[in-house]
């Protein structure tokens, strides 16, 4: 009735409370306003509507059909089942035709089932269940009952507000410390800070290796004399040496090969490099002898 007849107060004037009375509408209904009160107490006829949520859809009143009259969920007579179907939907219809529209889908769904139950349909060898029309009907609705099943166990479990109640209680903010939360990540990074700046503060002294080029040149020429003359270039180089040893070695090979004591070949492109013997070479620091 509140959202049909708004009261209004009527605001007081210099003349006083007759006077503004004369002035302000007593009531609107339905936005006409009204300059006095009527006789007797007018209701508009959808001032009041009460709506119950009785189903929460159209399958939740085919299956409080179902069992109400107490019937197989396996072998729904459709007949009686549709027909107290369409006069739920006919009683919705009148009040509210919006709430009724799902309803109209599954009677049309019901109607088209009792049809085709109805039509003659040939025996076909090893026909059986599968082709009942009420097949895709009865799985719905029991994977309907089983969802409002399991929906009431949930609802019967307690719930806050309604079985129990929260228990607060008063903390002094200035007593209370929250200390920040470190994760595994941030104190990886600062172990990681750590350790560069150890690494940079730390004294690296450099010590300096006395390496003859042509103490290295004999060594290669002595290898060559002991193997026949001729090996691979790779099984003259020693990794213990190091890398300055190795840098060193390289370099006295390169010295042979340019005093033409040694030869370098390869048979052919992308083939191992083999180090030999030149024929009447001597070692070095023997020429004059």
């Amino acid at each position: 009735m509140a959202d049909a007849v708004d009261l209004l107060d009527a605001p007081e004037t210099a003349d006083g409370p007759a006077q503004a009375e004369l002035l302000s509408p007593v009531a609107r209904i339905y936005g006409t306003p009204l300059d006095q009160l009527p006789q007797d107490l007018y209701i508009p006829p959808d001032a009041l509507e009460i709506m119950l949520d009785a189903f929460e859809g159209p399958l939740d009143l085919l299956l409080y059909l179902i069992r109400k009259a107490n019937v197989d969920i396996l072998d729904i007579p459709m007949a009686p089942l549709t027909r107290q179907y369409l006069d739920y939907v006919e009683s919705m219809r009148a009040s509210n035709l919006e709430l009724a529209a799902e309803y109209l889908v599954m009677a049309a769904m019901l109607i088209e089932i009792k049809s085709r139950m109805l039509l003659p349909r040939p025996k076909l060898p090893g026909d059986d269940e599968a082709g009942d029309p009420r097949a895709e009907l009865v799985r719905r609705l029991m994977e309907y009952e089983q969802m409002k099943i399991a929906g009431q166990r949930l609802n019967e479990l307690p719930q806050a507000e309604r079985e129990f109640f929260w228990v607060e209680t008063l903390v002094e903010k200035s007593l209370l410390v929250r200390l920040p939360e470190v994760s595994v990540d941030e104190l990886k990074a600062a172990w990681m800070a750590v350790v560069r700046q150890a690494v940079l503060k730390r004294n690296h002294k450099i010590s300096r290796e006395e390496l003859s080029v042509r103490e290295h040149m004999g060594i290669i020429l002595r290898l060559l004399q002991e193997r026949g003359g001729f090996v691979q270039f790779e099984t003259l180089f020693d990794p213990a040496m190091g890398a300055p040893g190795l840098v060193v070695h390289f370099l006295a090979m390169l010295e042979l090969a340019r005093e033409k004591l040694i030869e370098i070949a390869q048979t052919e492109s992308f083939q191992p490099i083999y180090i030999r013997v030149q024929q009447g070479g001597t070692e070095p620091g023997q020429e004059g002898a």
